[in-house]
């Protein structure tokens, strides 16, 4: 914001920092983070995002007419120079608020979408405990100083997350060094911090007395995106070359992500399901904990064994069925009597050496970082030849029974009961479908937790489903959802 508002002495503002990164959330660095300070012009990313939400309902169009309010024609610069009864385009204002920002778009854009300050703060307040942000209070659009106006760095870089990844269509608005605004030119009032950092794309800028100058800031540079934000600076300068070193310690730390420091999932095991079992969870682990190479066989031959796995939709299901046998080749048995194969050539004796291991299994080593474990230089049993696949584990049966049933292939839920998922609307487009499913999971980590986002395109549109939930996880996620005013309906099992 670049007026000035309500003169509030010569101390500076306090000061309050927060860096995440984007992708995961993961706080990189904070200080006074939790301290509820004046936001200023940061504001208006909560109205420009409830635009951008209303637009996505189809409670107004980027062309839809607006007419003017006093109330908004009246509002202090930073502004447009709107007037009282003037008709424009949502969209010229949305740049206005977003790249100039104009106080009086702010305003208009409230009274556009909720007919009144009051009503749209209402909204502003509601949305923001829906993101979590525990610790604000918004009682206008704009942002100029009022008491009981008040953020946290934390609560405003969760709004500027919540900005790049719910709304990407619309967040290139924030990177424009100018924009046409119906009217007139307006330039960014980030336009030198946007220049002057590599990778810099956004987000909002903010300045009054009380506030100080403040700034949600984001860049991405490769695959990862960095947020910072800064409350209390002392001037432009002073704030961005703050945000610039808070950016610069966010891409110099590591990547924190789920599994960032394993070794890619190599090894898919489940247990062996009897005729008769339930669902199994089949975990993938890409650690190698021991040598490859076979251990030392039993003497004596052991009857068959036999292992089935299913996966998720489109999963291969497979199981392996291995025998072992002692040196001597053996008689093939009755199909009553546990499976004998014939002996394979004895094994070279193991090595601890790499460059004598076949390239595929020097590899796994090499990309697990582990040593193959040292083994004492026996020879093992022979390894079996015969290797019998199957889609569902089956007990020995007799041969009349093998011809006269045909063989029915079963798919073994891996999810534990979770048949059930909700449905939170249908849409014109799947990529708004999309969005709309990245915006309900964020805003419902908990209640979506493990869930799958799936679009489904039907004769009237495409709808947006949670799928891969149990009856009780489903009917929880909908009362929450509903409880925020949020459509939702429970799918069953099919």
């Amino acid at each position: 914001m670049t007026g000035i508002t309500v003169a509030t002495g010569a101390l500076a503002a306090p000061y309050a920092a927060m860096v995440v990164d984007a992708k995961t959330g993961a706080v990189i660095h904070e200080e006074n983070a939790d301290t509820r300070l004046h936001p200023a012009s940061l504001t208006k990313m909560m109205t420009l995002y409830i635009a951008f939400q209303a637009i996505q309902r189809g409670e107004i169009g980027l062309d839809s007419v607006v007419t003017i309010p006093s109330r908004a024609a009246a509002q202090p610069p930073s502004k447009l120079g709107l007037r009282t009864g003037q008709k424009i385009k949502f969209r010229y204002l949305l740049r206005a608020a977003a790249v100039k920002s104009a106080n009086d778009a702010a305003t208009a854009i409230g009274f556009a979408i909720s007919g009144s300050e009051e009503a749209f703060a209402k909204r502003m307040n509601a949305t923001a405990q829906a993101m979590g942000m525990r610790n604000t209070t918004f009682v206008n659009q704009h942002g100029l100083t009022n008491d009981r106006h008040l953020s946290t760095a934390r609560d405003m870089t969760v709004l500027g997350r919540h900005m790049i990844y719910d709304f990407p269509q619309y967040y290139n608005l924030f990177s424009r060094r100018s924009a046409d605004a119906g009217i007139k030119q307006v330039n960014n009032t980030n336009r030198r911090f946007l220049a002057a950092y590599e990778g810099a794309d956004g987000i909002k800028t903010g300045f009054t007395n009380a506030a100080g100058y403040n700034l949600v800031a984001s860049a991405k540079r490769g695959d990862r995106r960095i947020i910072a934000t800064v409350f209390g600076g002392t001037s432009t300068a002073n704030r961005n070359a703050r945000v610039m070193k808070l950016l610069d310690q966010g891409f110099a730390s590591s990547p924190v992500a789920p599994g960032a420091t394993r070794a890619p999932a190599l090894v898919a095991s489940a247990p062996a399901l009897g005729p008769t079992s339930g669902a199994h969870t089949i975990r993938v682990s890409g650690m190698v904990r021991r040598s490859l190479r076979p251990q030392q066989r039993p003497g004596a031959a052991a009857p068959a064994q036999v292992a089935s796995a299913s996966g998720i939709e489109d999963a291969l299901a497979a199981a392996l069925l291995v025998s072992s046998t002692p040196a001597a080749a053996a008689t093939p048995a009755p199909v009553e009597a546990p499976v004998q194969v014939a002996a394979a050539p004895a094994p070279a004796a193991p090595t601890t050496d790499l460059s004598q291991m076949a390239p595929e299994t020097a590899q796994l080593f090499a990309d697990a970082g582990v040593a193959p474990a040292t083994r004492p230089e026996t020879t093992p049993e022979p390894r079996p030849t015969e290797i019998i696949m199957t889609a569902a584990a089956i007990a020995p049966v007799d041969a009349s029974r093998m011809q006269a049933v045909p063989e029915v292939v079963t798919r073994v839920s891996t999810s534990g009961g979770r048949l059930w998922g909700i449905n939170v609307g249908r849409y014109n487009s799947r990529g708004t479908a999309e969005r709309v499913l990245i915006q309900t999971a964020l805003n419902e980590p908990g209640a979506l937790d493990g869930a799958l986002r799936r679009v489904t395109q039907r004769a009237g549109g495409f709808d947006a489903n949670f799928m891969g939930l149990t009856n009780e996880a489903a009917d929880l996620a909908c009362r929450r959802l509903q409880a925020r005013g949020a459509m939702c309906f429970m799918i069953g099992p099919s």
